[in-house]
């Protein structure tokens, strides 16, 4: 795959400002790209990842397996762009208690209630409900991205997440949103061939 000048320039002045060394290679692939998509050098701090987390997505896609996404946002920020995952907001009609973007976790929990990834990045409500399904037994995916942003929920659905036992890609706090979920999303798809 071919490096276009600007982002083989951006990772050096990446390497330069941070030391990522002390992570396995798919874990500092992540972070790497979380933190080229944000250029905020605190994800080298609060992202939590696993090695085993990042083969586990790897293998899942390229097993195949669906990719669902919070948002359009997200989806369109998806390495192969809209193509690449399916979101299910235009399809809730909205009108119950839970927020659409958990409505349509909902959704996507009936369609591919097993071995999907699911990358959030906007709405903590969604993540909730990810979790909230897989206690249930009601939704297995094979890993789950968890970047959502927002200073209502976002950093208790990440607990939420890191707590619930599933394969997962986080952070610690706050910050997040589709950008950064969508770039540690493109960096499992680069891994596994996707790219």
């Amino acid at each position: 795959m071919s490096v276009h000048p600007i982002e083989a320039q951006s990772m050096r002045i990446l390497s330069e400002r941070v030391d990522l060394s002390h992570l396995g290679p798919g874990a500092r692939a992540v972070v790497e790209r979380v933190i080229h998509a944000s250029a905020d050098l605190e994800y080298a701090r609060t992202v939590v990842v696993a090695q085993e987390a990042v083969a586990t997505g790897v293998r899942a896609l390229r097993a195949g397996a669906a990719v669902v996404t919070d948002v359009e946002m997200v989806r369109h920020g998806l390495v192969g762009g809209a193509g690449t995952g399916r979101c299910y907001l235009g399809e809730v009609e909205g009108k119950g208690e839970r927020t659409r973007s958990a409505e349509g976790i909902g959704i996507a929990a009936e369609r591919h209630p097993t071995g999907a990834v699911v990358v959030v990045g906007c709405a903590p409500t969604a993540l909730m409900e990810v979790v909230h399904l897989a206690r249930a037994g009601r939704f297995s995916p094979a890993l789950v991205i968890g970047l959502p942003v927002g200073f209502v929920g976002a950093a208790e659905s990440k607990a939420a997440l890191r707590d619930s036992g599933l394969a997962a890609i986080t952070n610690v706090g706050d910050k997040g949103g589709s950008a950064v979920a969508a770039a540690a999303f493109n960096a499992i798809a680069r891994m596994g061939g996707g790219a």
